[in-house]
Formats: structure tokens, C-alpha cells, sequence
């Protein structure tokens, strides 16, 4: 019997020409019609667990929301999953940071998570009690299922990033996109989070934008370092210096992926 994520209804469409996850291809993007990041040419193969970090203001964000499709690119092209970000975001959760989420609205950790299962029941016309049912099961995979009526806005910042989690994986995405899940949580909780990860790269592509670099060292299979431009590194070749949060040109050199455009078959790893 196929898994729930492949056997489900909506996967039923044309097979994707290749195994990629993301393409960027000449991407350029930003705001207001300044270009932050130029001239990005990448993949991410399916089955990836992907680091994103540079300094504040670099553009981690910025690339995060343009892999989305919530930042129109200024020139250049997204895919996801082989088709254009419209057309695939079903099939993409998405764990924004903490911090911009209302933590004083009056809802319960399990809403939380049913929210992220609206656009299944509108397609699909499922039963509350389907999405409920899911939307438990989610909670039980953060290990939140204990808190499911607790108020989300008197959970801790750890607790809080796991019902953030639950609610991107409740339809079974085929990709997870996160921005900084670890921050402004204790070192705890932190562990915790990045054990939950490494579970679920077993069923989906995972990238992470991380603020806190040294702590997925030892986690991803490979490292996007943006600093208005995107380089490409290999954990291994992170040395000493970027652990602590220094990004020198040196080290970005070896990897840069913005020096010349890249063929569209090759991939990251």
C-alpha cells in the first residue's frame, strides 16, 4: 500500500520531468523594485535537508519567501516541485518565525492546526471530523497532543513551535519550508525541535533558514549561506569562524553559486 502522502487524490498528476524539490533559476528578488539577491541559480533535489543562514539583513527571508512564491521574482523563475509556486503550494508547509505570529488572538493549539487543513476541506469537501482526526494526529507526530485545547497564546516559545510545525505538516506535505523554528526558545526545546526534524526528513524535503548556525551543523546535508548572494556549502567545509556568526569572503568564494548561471540539471548536492 502507497503512503497517505503519495496515495492521497491530489498527488494524481502528470509526473514531474525530474526529482527536484526547488529550482531558482537567474532569480533575482527584492523589494519596492531593489533587487536583494541577484542572479541565484540552484536546485534542491527531493529528499533534501537543507541549512539557509548568513547575517541579519542578507536575505534569508527574502530567499525563503521567493521559494514560496509570496515574493514575486524582479527577474528570473521559481519551481516547485517542477511547477510554478501557484501551482504546487498545496503540497508545501510552511513554519513562519514565532515572532510574527499573534500570539494574543484567542485560539487553541488544536485550531491552530486545523487552520493549516482549510484549503484540503475546501478542495475536497472532507468532514470536520477527518480534519479533526488529522489535525490530532499531527499533534501526537510534535508529541502536543496533551495540549490540544490549551490556549496557543499561554504555550511556551518551544511548545508554540511544535503546534507551528503540527499545522505545516497536517495535509502531509511533500516539502517544508522553516524560518528560524529555533529562536527565542531554550537550548531544551531547541533539541527537541531539530529531533522532530530529523524524523520527518524521512517523508519530506526539509529547508530551514536558522539563525543560530552551529546548532545544524550536524543536522542538514548542505548549507545555503546568503549574504546578497547565495553560496553553496558543504558542512564539513563550515569552518570555525562561520559557527560563530563571522562570514568571510574566503569560504564564501569556494561555493558561490552566483559567479556564473548554472545548468538547470544541477543540483546542490
Amino acid at each position: 500500500m502507497l503512503p497517505h502522502c503519495i496515495a492521497s487524490p491530489r498527488y494524481f498528476w502528470p509526473p514531474m520531468q525530474n526529482n527536484q524539490a526547488i529550482q531558482l533559476i537567474d532569480l533575482s528578488c527584492g523589494y519596492n523594485g531593489q533587487p536583494l539577491l541577484q542572479g541565484v541559480n540552484l536546485t534542491i533535489p527531493i529528499g533534501s535537508y537543507v541549512g539557509i543562514f548568513g547575517p541579519n539583513g542578507g536575505g534569508k527571508t527574502t530567499l525563503l519567501q521567493a521559494m514560496l512564491g509570496l515574493l514575486p521574482p524582479l527577474q528570473g523563475e521559481v519551481l516547485l516541485l517542477g511547477r510554478p509556486p501557484e501551482e504546487s503550494r498545496h503540497l508545501v508547509g510552511y513554519v513562519p518565525q514565532a515572532a510574527r505570529i499573534d500570539r494574543a488572538f484567542p485560539i487553541t493549539a488544536e485550531e491552530v492546526v486545523l487552520s493549516g487543513y482549510v484549503q484540503r476541506l475546501s478542495l475536497f469537501g472532507k468532514g470536520i471530523e477527518e480534519a479533526k482526526e488529522a489535525s490530532h494526529q499531527a499533534l501526537k507526530r510534535v508529541g502536543m497532543e496533551h495540549l490540544a485545547r490549551h490556549p496557543f497564546g499561554k504555550l511556551s516559545g518551544g511548545e508554540a513551535q511544535r503546534i507551528l510545525i503540527a499545522r505545516a505538516i497536517v495535509d502531509h506535505p511533500l516539502l517544508l519550508l522553516l524560518d528560524e523554528p529555533t529562536s527565542s526558545i531554550d537550548p531544551a526545546a531547541e533539541k527537541s525541535i531539530l529531533t522532530l526534524l530529523r524524523e520527518l526528513r524521512a517523508q519530506m524535503t526539509i529547508v530551514m533558514v536558522t539563525h543560530s548556525l552551529h546548532t545544524v551543523l550536524h543536522e542538514v546535508e548542505t548549507l545555503l549561506c546568503v549574504h546578497r548572494e547565495v553560496c553553496i556549502l558543504s558542512p564539513q567545509g563550515v569552518c570555525e569562524h562561520f559557527g560563530l556568526g563571522l562570514y568571510h569572503t574566503p569560504h564564501q568564494a569556494a561555493g558561490r553559486a552566483t559567479w556564473k548561471k548554472a545548468p538547470r540539471e544541477e543540483s546542490l548536492l
